[in-house]
């Protein structure tokens, strides 16, 4: 059986690392929230994963780019941007942003029920 796998999200570093057990298989920067809507610390679970159209006209996809995982975390997730220059910075109302390649690829990666750790440093 391999190793499970994990997600720790770095708020000081503005990173989310893809764990296979101990070994960090995958890391991008992300957008975190705002000092006033800061990204909630803690444990959290994905529990649902659902791709945003490119054709949804005024839709999510203006919100979420083209993928939202949800979190454990009510009204958090982790999702894609319509916004790239907002990467790597602390921008967002708490959910964690990344560039919608990034998203996607993360998405393929994990399944729900993945565990999403989210620590200050």
């Amino acid at each position: 059986m391999p190793p499970r796998r994990w997600i720790l999200v770095s708020l000081r570093r503005r990173r989310l690392f893809l764990f296979e057990g101990d070994r960090v298989i995958r890391n991008y920067p992300v957008g975190l929230g705002r000092t006033a809507t800061q990204t909630p610390r803690g444990e959290f679970k994905i529990i649902n994963k659902v791709p945003w159209p490119d054709s949804y006209p005024g839709g999510p996809l203006t919100v979420y780019g083209t993928f939202w995982m949800g979190l454990s975390a009510p009204h958090y997730g982790i999702h894609g941007t319509n916004n790239p220059a907002s990467i790597g910075k602390y921008v967002s109302h708490g959910c964690i942003r990344m560039y919608n390649r990034d998203v996607e690829q993360l998405a393929s990666l994990v399944s729900i029920g993945t565990e999403v750790k989210i620590r200050p440093n």
